[in-house]
């Protein structure tokens, strides 16, 4: 199929936001290669606020059954599925798009492009695999930034300013650097950096953080935030510390610079795969988390603030 013919355009990512954001390179490739058709992106319902302010898609939808189950009558021409489940592979082929993209796994004898899936080797970023996924169908593109549009948020505007971010979290507890080291690091930047320190992200069980004595001070935004407020929180900080988690990719798609925790014992976890991309960045690594110090974080805030 010629890419003049290539009208409608479907590109599905149906997991987290942080993952999503990795692929905006890649949805953009599609974009400026196929620049006469629409993309429409299918998303998990959580991500589509963030979905529509990435620049270059033409329409969100939600990856649900009700989709799936129209999706013949939509008559796409391209889809490409860049997270690979049964169910997405199933629902491209039983709506009869001719060219479909994946990975060759969970039955990707239904595709009709399909690139062996060696992610988990984290051989590279994940940000050049998805773009070497969309390339088996040409797709490319120079612009390999990852980057959202961020409006005004009124009711965030003041929190972020001249304030160093903390997001303590992460979804895999083997990526989690111990909490009360957290407490600890916002006690230092508040005495040693002279700077404001808000907490960010989400708690699974809803509840906040237990700030001691040395912390009171600190701003705390856990749970109180949606996924575009946060984006506009961080885009105001001076900088991020962060596990490997979701907020780390955010605060790369409004420029805010971030340092990173990361274990490198294990290739498909390690900042060579999923590290903060872009500039001003820094990933700490090492094989137990526990050997990061308080001081190597604090040091690195130096280095990346440019702090004597």
């Amino acid at each position: 199929m010629l890419k003049k013919e290539v009208k409608r355009i479907l590109a599905v990512r149906s997991d987290r936001f942080g993952e999503f954001l990795l692929n905006i390179p890649a949805i953009r490739a599609l974009k400026e290669t196929f620049s006469q058709g629409q993309l429409t992106v299918a998303v998990n319902s959580s991500v589509v606020e963030l979905a529509r302010a990435v620049e270059c898609i033409d329409e969100v939808v939600v990856w649900d059954e009700a989709f799936r189950k129209g999706l013949r009558k939509e008559r796409f021409d391209l889809c490409v599925i860049l997270n690979p489940t049964k169910e997405a592979h199933w629902a491209a082929f039983w709506a009869g798009i001719p060219l479909r993209v994946g990975y060759n796994r969970k039955w990707g004898f239904l595709l009709t492009h399909k690139l062996k899936d060696t992610k988990g080797l984290g051989i590279r970023h994940e940000v050049y695999s998805n773009l070497e996924l969309v390339g088996l169908i040409g797709a490319t593109t120079q612009d390999k930034t990852v980057s959202i549009a961020v409006s005004q948020c009124p009711r965030m505007e003041f929190y972020g300013q001249e304030a160093v971010a903390i997001h303590p979290f992460t979804s895999d507890t083997v990526k989690q650097w111990p909490v009360e080291r957290f407490m600890e690091l916002a006690g230092l930047i508040t005495r040693e950096l002279k700077a404001k320190v808000i907490f960010v992200g989400k708690t699974k069980d809803g509840r906040g953080i237990e700030r001691n004595k040395d912390n009171l001070e600190a701003i705390d935004l856990v749970n109180k935030t949606s996924l575009m407020e946060l984006a506009c929180v961080l885009k105001q900080c001076k900088l991020l510390v962060t596990c490997d988690s979701g907020p780390m990719h955010l605060a790369c798609a409004v420029g805010t610079p971030v340092v990173a925790l990361f274990r490198n014992d294990m290739p498909g976890k390690t900042a060579h795969r999923w590290g903060p991309w872009g500039k001003n960045n820094l990933a700490i690594e090492k094989p137990n988390l526990n050997d990061i110090t308080v001081n190597n974080i604090v040091d690195s805030i130096r280095k990346l603030l440019q702090i004597e």
